[in-house]
């Protein structure tokens, strides 16, 4: 169906997580951090359309900030994964995935960034249905039960991850354009407190709302599609409530994402 490709990977700094620290429950929640560090991107990449046919399970890697292009291939379906598997290399599909060496090993950046690997499902290998329930920043309750119909885009972020913040404008920016046209956005913020995420959202003008997800219940409800420290990560949930599609890693190119929402909101089955 389609496919895209890289045209170059800048360098740039490798940074890692300690492993004193591999719990991932790093809180961070000075507003002021995000604001010190406006949005960014060193990344570049191309779209292009082919008439391959799109396999069950198909990936696609863009550029990593790390250093190096990494190449994944993920062979089975990420719905395969029991929940007691929350280890960052099987959760990320390969054994030499970037996500497991940037865990092992370095300094204390605080988050473990994906290499911008886009995974699609074709429909008919979907797996089961996402379920969960939390609290956003405002203090509603949010039930993933009342997004069925719709096409639902979760983005796992939090304030001190500078890739959430790079890829928060345009996020935003899709978020407006399919409002009221078949496809919600929600946040899940895994390490802050509410007030932390509303300053986050008013710095960068973000206008849905984000599950407050200290307690870890929708990473849970989500394992095997989210490594627990890979963060930003982007889904896309289908109309049946069922994940289509998932950018691990920035969100570097909004023309991708736009178009996975795209293909989830016209699907008719």
């Amino acid at each position: 169906m389609w496919s895209w490709s890289a045209t170059s990977c800048p360098s740039g700094p490798r940074t890692s997580r300690s492993p004193a620290n591999t719990s991932g429950t790093t809180h961070v929640n000075d507003a002021a951090i995000f604001r010190a560090s406006p949005p960014s991107s060193d990344r570049a990449i191309v779209s292009s359309r082919s008439a391959t046919p799109t396999p069950p399970v198909r990936c696609w890697s863009v550029p990593s900030t790390t250093g190096r292009c990494d190449s994944v291939t993920i062979r089975r379906p990420l719905l395969a994964f029991a929940a007691a598997a929350l280890a960052v290399g099987i959760l990320a599909g390969c054994s030499s995935d970037p996500l497991a060496a940037q865990y092992r090993s370095g300094d204390s950046k605080q988050y473990i960034a994906g290499d911008g690997t886009v995974t699609e499902i074709a429909a008919e290998n979907r797996g089961a249905v996402v379920s969960f329930t939390g609290t956003d920043d405002t203090g509603a309750a949010v039930d993933s039960s009342t997004y069925l119909g719709q096409v639902l885009v979760l983005n796992f972020w939090y304030a001190g991850c500078a890739p959430c913040r790079a890829e928060a404008p345009a996020l935003q920016t899709l978020s407006v354009k399919y409002d009221g046209k078949g496809a919600s956005f929600l946040g899940v913020n895994v390490r802050d407190q509410a007030a932390t995420a509303v300053a986050f959202g008013q710095s960068f003008g973000i206008t849905y709302p984000s599950v407050i997800d200290t307690n870890g219940a929708v990473q849970l409800a989500l394992s095997g599609q989210v490594a627990p420290n890979a963060v930003p990560t982007t889904l896309v949930i289908d109309k049946k409530g069922r994940v289509a599609a998932r950018i691990l890693g920035q969100a570097t190119e909004p023309s991708i994402l736009d178009t996975l929402i795209g293909d989830a909101v016209a699907e008719t089955s």
